[in-house]
């Protein structure tokens, strides 16, 4: 073990584990046994590093986060034209990120992957370079998000899910496994099939992230509007905006007018 300068005095290193002498470890956390950590890495507070696991340079990890066994953070991205440069892997605070999961780094020079609070991360998948994780999502075993992805606060993305570059996935919308998302997923929504497809609304999601009846059956609306009317998409948005008062109706037709991939569709 190198002991690192910037170590608090009540974090817990393995004697296995090496540590960069310019890392920055926090007050109470513990470092298991054979884990690396690179130079320029700033881990939080409370946090567990599980054995195995390779924190890279240019990482840093917030307060009680807990990661798993064989977990690799910080990796290079993984694209041909990458030369080096330095970029950065940002993770919140308070994620659980499960045995043998790899997230890249930035691809472009200063540029950075971005991971929120309260993730709950699943085994051996991956998450690619510059994307923006929210808060509150769950990412289940296998799922594979390419580079640039863009996934809301308190979405569900289940296992051998495979997600697309640029592709965007909004608030609790929930994606069955082993669906392929090659287009925008409009939140508050459940999809499916082998290319995404949209089934529903995401009702045992929005009753668990305390939505009243009331503001799910306003969504019930956006959805008929949207897949159900016949309606070419700006004239169902001309309707939603019109028809379906609510935050959450407006949040879901800003995200589909931001779109650039195109939202799937039935």
């Amino acid at each position: 073990m190198i002991k690192a300068m910037a170590t608090d005095s009540s974090a817990v290193i393995a004697s296995t584990a090496v540590v960069h002498r310019d890392a920055r470890i926090g007050a109470g956390t513990r470092v298991g046994e054979y884990c690396v950590v690179e130079a320029d890495v700033t881990i939080g507070e409370e946090c567990v590093l599980e054995p195995y696991v390779f924190i890279k340079r240019w990482t840093t990890i917030g307060s009680r986060n807990v990661i798993s066994a064989g977990t690799v953070l910080g990796t290079d991205p993984l694209d041909k034209n990458f030369q080096g440069e330095r970029s950065y892997l940002r993770v919140g605070n308070d994620n659980r990120i499960r045995e043998h999961f790899t997230i890249s780094r930035g691809t472009q020079p200063e540029s950075s992957t971005m991971i929120g609070d309260g993730n709950y991360i699943m085994t051996s998948g991956h998450i690619a370079h510059n994307c923006d994780i929210g808060n509150g999502t769950v990412i289940a075993s296998c799922a594979l998000i390419a580079g640039h992805v863009e996934v809301e606060d308190q979405a569900f993305i289940s296992g051998g899910v495979v997600v697309h570059q640029y592709s965007r996935i909004g608030r609790l919308a929930m994606i069955g496994g082993n669906t392929r998302v090659n287009l925008d997923a409009p939140p508050y929504f459940l999809y499916s099939d082998f290319n995404i497809a949209p089934k529903g609304l995401n009702v045992v999601g929005l009753k668990r992230a305390g939505f009243s009846m009331s503001e799910i059956s306003v969504l019930k609306k956006v959805y008929q509007l949207l897949y159900r009317s016949g309606l070419r998409l700006r004239d169902a948005l001309a309707r939603i905006d019109l028809e379906c008062d609510s935050d959450h109706a407006r949040h879901a037709a800003a995200f589909i007018r931001r779109s650039r991939r195109g939202i799937c569709r039935e």
